[in-house]
């Protein structure tokens, strides 16, 4: 039997429209919200507010660093956001820390020996004044911890005098406890990075608010990200590496490619950059209108869009795309890959198959390998913003028999309100087909669905959220359960998977996954699970990060690891040049067999 599904969008730009997926902390918050509304209040007045200096940019203008220049400004980076986040008085919204920031940078800079820059930092710090005796900072929490602060670095002796340690030392045991003016505590388990000024009118932001922009994301990185430690590298070496990069990146759109690189480093599928005129200039105002998908490192088109609305680019699905204008997919890929974030390559390699076929001409020349034969094809380009959308499926389409026994549904139409109606039609089939290579596109069906299969309460994931009480920790969550709903399905789940699966999509199927009769089928996905946290940084460069640890019952890591299936099954290329769907042909499979 062969089996027709079309499982992927066809456009799916990527630091753009990608890049504009909100995922599972978005839609958690938002459910949060429409839960407990809360009551207007007037919003205070922080100081740090009514700090009007710098409007038009920090002033600092510097194209090259000396190697003094730059072990200074590693210094104050890593100071500066301690302080940030640690000093009761920055917590307080008092100072607008970015506007200290552009005071202090010429002395920093100008500092020519170890002493002279810690004297100028500790006297820098003590401007805010002495932070009172903590009583509550040496109690341990009572969650338990997942991940204690990296402060190692409060004791280099290359970078800071006794004296400055001592005095940083200090700060640590006598840290901001409470609420705080740049890190907020929502309805979600994520951090929300607040009062971050956008500087938005600067596309191409001067030198020091380029050194802000690091210095702003590097600490974020240090103090909020969960999944710190699977990086894979020393996050402590990142800082040095890329300061000249950031100084001496000429344009706006260099600006916006080392963000890029420094966003790919910390390999999280949620870290993407949303769309600016500079980057879709840079990767293109028009696409051929055909989706590719990467299978064992080559570019195979995946489907061509036909439905009468454009003339059908002279492709065919099973087409392998070897170069695009006189440029070797190879090539194209080996350039790209440092700039196009994800958890893992196979994520990497989906967020950048959305953008091979763009350009900024509405012609382009592919060679290809049409059914093992070398092909030179021109296919037509359309504008990004004037393609007609795809017709949407007829709403029923969310599930329907894939025979009389078995039934099929997929996350990206199903509502929660079609659950009832979808198990009563299911009831006394032998099996169900759950297709999550989408975005879900109801949070609440999500929640509910896996209830459906449920006989008694399951425990399928477990947390970890920052403390704000010590910044850098991060604290185990009680585990989160699912609930039966009525009469349990009892045939046979498969959950169909791959690298497409992101976020809710991981969640959803982490779920599933607790269920009995569950099999999870395809391959590893994206492996950014969790909520969302925002991030601004000069230029009005948006992007965010999973600010939740997300982790099985037992302790098992998701990031960058994905959701590992029970069978792993990828596409080939010769089932897509036939048509079919070789994952959904095994779940039938392995129903039928029982």
């Amino acid at each position: 039997m062969q089996l027709h599904v079309f499982i992927q969008p066809i456009f799916m730009p990527i630091f753009s429209r990608a890049g504009l997926l909100s995922g599972l902390g978005m839609l958690l918050s938002l459910a949060a919200q429409a839960q407990t509304p809360a009551a207007p209040k007037e919003a205070p007045v922080y100081k740090a507010s009514l700090d009007t200096a710098f409007q038009k940019g920090s002033g600092l203008v510097l194209s090259k660093l000396t190697a003094q220049q730059l072990e200074n400004l590693t210094a104050l980076g890593q100071v500066w956001g301690f302080v940030k986040y640690y000093h009761p008085v920055v917590a307080a919204g008092q100072v607008d820390w970015d506007k200290e920031l552009f005071r202090v940078l010429p002395a920093a800079l100008a500092s020519r020996t170890t002493a002279e820059r810690s004297a100028l930092l500790g006297q820098w710090i003590a401007k805010l004044g002495p932070a009172a005796p903590c009583a509550t900072c040496a109690k341990r929490p009572a969650l338990p911890v997942r991940q204690e602060p990296d402060l190692v670095w409060l004791t280099d002796n290359r970078l800071y005098t006794a004296e400055l340690q001592q005095q940083l030392d200090y700060l640590k045991h006598n840290r901001n406890q409470g609420s705080h003016y740049y890190v907020a505590e929502g309805n979600v388990l994520s951090p929300g990075f607040t009062h971050e000024e956008a500087y938005a009118t600067h596309t191409y932001p001067d030198a020091g608010l380029r050194i802000l922009a690091l210095f702003r994301y590097w600490n974020m990185i240090q103090y909020f990200f969960p999944y710190k430690y699977a990086i894979g590298e020393n996050w402590q070496q990142v800082l040095p590496e890329f300061l000249p990069q950031f100084v001496e990146a000429p344009n706006a759109l260099q600006y916006r490619l080392v963000t890029l690189r420094l966003l790919a480093r910390i390999h999280d599928g949620h870290a993407t950059l949303n769309p600016d005129a500079t980057l879709d200039q840079y990767m293109g105002a028009y696409i051929v209108p055909a989706a590719v998908k990467f299978i064992d490192r080559q570019a195979v088109v995946l489907r061509v869009r036909q439905d009468g609305l454009l003339p059908r680019p002279p492709l065919e699905p099973g087409d392998i795309l070897t170069h695009i204008d006189g440029v070797s997919v190879v090539d194209i890929v080996k350039q790209r890959l440092p700039l196009t974030p994800g958890s893992n390559e196979a994520g990497q390699l989906r967020m950048l198959a959305s953008d091979l076929l763009r350009g900024n001409t509405d012609q382009t020349q592919l060679q290809l390998l049409r059914a093992g034969k070398p092909l030179t094809v021109s296919a037509p380009r359309y504008l990004l913003d004037k393609l007609p959308p795809v017709r949407p499926q007829p709403a029923d389409s969310a599930y329907r028999f894939l025979k009389p026994d078995i039934g099929y549904l997929t996350m990206a139409k199903t509502k929660q309100q079609q659950l009832p109606t979808i198990f009563r039609t299911f009831k006394n089939t032998k099996g169900l087909v759950v297709d999550i290579r989408n975005y879900p596109t109801d949070f609440s069906a999500t929640q509910q669905l896996p209830g459906y299969f449920l006989t008694k309460p399951k425990a399928f994931a477990k947390f970890a959220k920052f403390d704000i009480s010590y910044p850098g920790r991060f604290l185990r969550f009680s585990s989160k359960f699912l609930k039966p709903i009525g009469t349990p399905y009892t045939g046979k789940l498969i959950v169909l998977v791959d690298e497409t699966s992101i976020s809710l999509a991981e969640y959803t199927a982490m779920a599933l996954r607790a269920t009995p009769h569950a099999i999870i089928l395809g391959s590893p996905t994206a492996g950014a699970d969790g909520d969302v946290s925002r991030i601004v940084l000069p230029g009005n460069l948006v992007t965010r990060i999973s600010g939740t640890g997300v982790y099985y019952p037992d302790g098992r890591e998701t990031q960058r690891i994905g959701i590992v299936p029970d069978v792993q099954l990828r596409p080939t290329v010769q089932g897509i040049r036939e048509g079919r769907d070789e994952l959904l042909e095994k779940a039938l499979e392995l129903i039928d067999k029982g």
